[in-house]
């Protein structure tokens, strides 16, 4: 595929998605599907352990099934064609199921106010259009009403992502049921996307069936690169920031598995300052981990995730982590109090090590404080929160927040006496 030189293949910031190499495509740190016409490039992360493609797609899909609170991975459409379609016809094929299957509950409606010159009296009497416009047609009234209509802000973003979907699949099967999926909205005026007003979707017991299915919408009609273009041709995209989604999946799997205990886990904080200025008393340069995981809000454990590829020991006794990571999580261990701290990477088959605990660090002249080194496996995604929580929960290792536990319980035991 040939590529022109110095193209913009990114989002309405103009971040670049593709770098042209002198014989390839590279991609930026982000995976998805890019679709212009005639042309489909996918774009799939290198996991280690998976060399084929459909293992590959089955491993992001969980990831994003539970970034963004999808049940995907359930019924028929887990096994469709993982091998034969790219990732967004997989995915169009769930949404499009879905969206079959909760109509058959109903289409939603609502009672929304209507003005229309009828032959009998409704709701009440427009006097002024009545006795002006109408003057000389009596047999006509004017009337306004309320009239339970289709014509609602759901309907109306559930019949965009349709329409949108229509313009972008190749697949037959796909196009088959959005087109059915198409008649079936004919009655709700079409909104063009940057237009649909999600904010006044308003979702209650009538219509709570609907929550996965705005999610999803929202999935497919917005993202930071939804507007990638190649100079004059307008194109379509669904991409993903690895690095943010290894982020967002760590933290919910974490959630997920310590569920029930009295642990818990916050993603993108609390926010937290590293100075104050002695001048003015004004705070400067923000703190924001990836995960902190805590007990009646005191920090226990601090995150932070890399979608780096870490070395091996023998080749590196650092095993290639940053300096400025390091020093960053000294940083946390100060402004959080903290005394355990994680640099989280994805594991690969040259560790010599498992998934799981690689290395700890002492903090220099700190002898409680440490920083570990861990990996997950993203071949066995549906396990890293097992694997996190045993690294949690283990006796004797250096992560065991029960020790912690006992030991905030021993600082505020009173003294007998």
């Amino acid at each position: 595929m040939s590529v022109a030189r110095n193209v913009n293949l990114g989002g309405d910031g103009g971040e670049r998605v593709l770098l042209e190499g002198s014989s390839k495509l590279r991609a930026q740190q982000v995976v998805g599907v890019l679709v212009a016409k005639g042309v489909t490039v996918e774009i799939l992360p290198k996991i280690e352990g998976l060399n084929e493609d459909q293992a590959i797609r089955r491993s992001l899909v969980h990831m994003l099934a539970l970034v963004f609170d999808l049940d995907i991975a359930v019924g028929a459409a887990a096994t469709f064609a993982w091998q034969e379609e790219n990732l967004l016809e997989i995915l169009i094929r769930v949404f499009s199921e879905k969206l079959f299957a909760t109509l058959r509950q109903g289409m939603p409606r609502a009672y929304t106010v209507r003005e229309d010159d009828v032959s009998a009296l409704r709701g009440s009497l427009n006097v002024v259009r009545q006795f002006t416009i109408l003057a000389a047609t009596p047999q006509r009234l004017a009337c306004r009403f309320d009239e339970l209509s289709p014509n609602i802000v759901l309907n109306q973003i559930m019949k965009a992502t349709v329409a949108r979907l229509l313009t972008i699949s190749g697949n037959r099967e796909n196009l088959r049921r959005l087109a059915e999926l198409a008649f079936v909205y004919e009655e709700v005026a079409p909104i063009p996307v940057r237009s649909l007003r999600w904010d006044q979707v308003v979702l209650d017991r009538t219509n709570v069936g609907w929550t996965e299915l705005l999610r999803f919408a929202r999935l497919l009609l917005q993202g930071r690169y939804q507007s990638t273009t190649s100079g004059t041709s307008e194109g379509f995209s669904l991409l993903f920031e690895m690095n943010k989604l290894f982020e967002e999946f760590v933290g919910r799997s974490l959630k997920r598995a310590l569920q029930g205990t009295d642990l818990a886990v916050r993603l993108q904080g609390p926010r937290e300052y590293a100075l104050i200025d002695r001048q003015s008393g004004a705070l400067r340069f923000a703190t924001r981990p990836d995960v902190v995981v805590s007990r009646n809000g005191k920090p226990l454990l601090v995150i932070d995730t890399k979608w780096k590829r870490l070395k091996e020991a023998t080749d590196d006794p650092k095993r290639g982590v940053g300096q400025a990571d390091v020093y960053q999580m000294m940083a946390y261990a100060h402004v959080y109090e903290c005394n355990r701290l994680m640099l989280l990477y994805p594991h690969h088959q040259e560790l010599a090590e498992r998934d799981g605990l690689v290395a700890v660090h002492q903090i220099a002249r700190k002898l409680d404080s440490l920083i570990g080194i861990a990996t997950v496996d993203l071949a066995r995604p549906e396990h890293i929160g097992i694997v996190l929580r045993r690294l949690l929960f283990n006796e004797g290792s250096p992560f065991d927040l029960k020790v912690a536990r006992s030991r905030v319980e021993q600082q505020i035991t009173p003294v007998p006496g």
